[in-house]
């Protein structure tokens, strides 16, 4: 447990050894975060995969305002996007546990929509989620991003979309740490991180 996570007292994994990948797998389904039990059976066994740098696809002049709307079409965003980055925020995708960008990052620096550069998080409101997906406890600001009801699994879900974009980032469930107690579980696909930036 880092640091930062014995300060916020949150670790839900660590607190539960006797759980094998097949109970990973079955935790994560019931905190709505995996979509497929494969993928978590194989988080004790693979680190970060090694992926191209992040790029935003599409830049703007202000990076702290989720005005003006950026909008284009399917076929311009796949055309600036990864296969990855564009099914994860354009498809509603989610990529696989534990292999993916930042959810092991541990730098000082911000965390912006991987579609337009919104700012979105910082790394002082990551945590350790033990999920293998990079978790904040809070947004930089509440109308950086936007809710939305998924129930595409069965169950209802709280989807965080991108405030200005309308990108697809991840989900938001109330099982996080203090001061919030809220968990937004987000793609690494879905986040370009610049480091340094507050």
């Amino acid at each position: 447990m880092n640091t930062r996570n014995k300060q916020l007292g949150f670790s839900p994994l660590a607190k539960r050894p006797e759980l094998t990948a097949l109970g990973v797998a079955a935790l994560l389904l019931g905190a709505g975060c995996a979509n497929q039990i494969a993928q978590a059976q194989n988080a004790g066994q693979t680190k970060t995969a090694k992926v191209a740098a992040a790029k935003v696809a599409f830049p703007q002049k202000n990076n702290d305002s989720p005005t003006p709307k950026v909008t284009k079409t399917p076929a311009q965003w796949k055309a600036k996007m990864d296969a990855q980055t564009f099914n994860v925020t354009r498809e509603e995708g989610t990529e696989p546990p534990y292999r993916n960008r930042y959810w092991d990052l541990h730098e000082t620096g911000t965390f912006q929509c991987a579609a337009c550069g919104l700012n979105l998080f910082t790394s002082e409101t990551k945590f350790e989620s033990g999920t293998g997906w990079p978790s904040f406890y809070a947004p930089i600001a509440k109308n950086r991003t936007a809710d939305k009801t998924d129930s595409s699994l069965g169950v209802t879900r709280t989807e965080v979309e991108c405030a200005r974009c309308e990108s697809h980032l991840g989900h938001v469930f109330d099982d996080g740490p203090k001061p919030t107690g809220l968990r937004y579980c987000m793609n690494s696909a879905a986040l370009v991180f610049v480091s340094g930036k507050k």
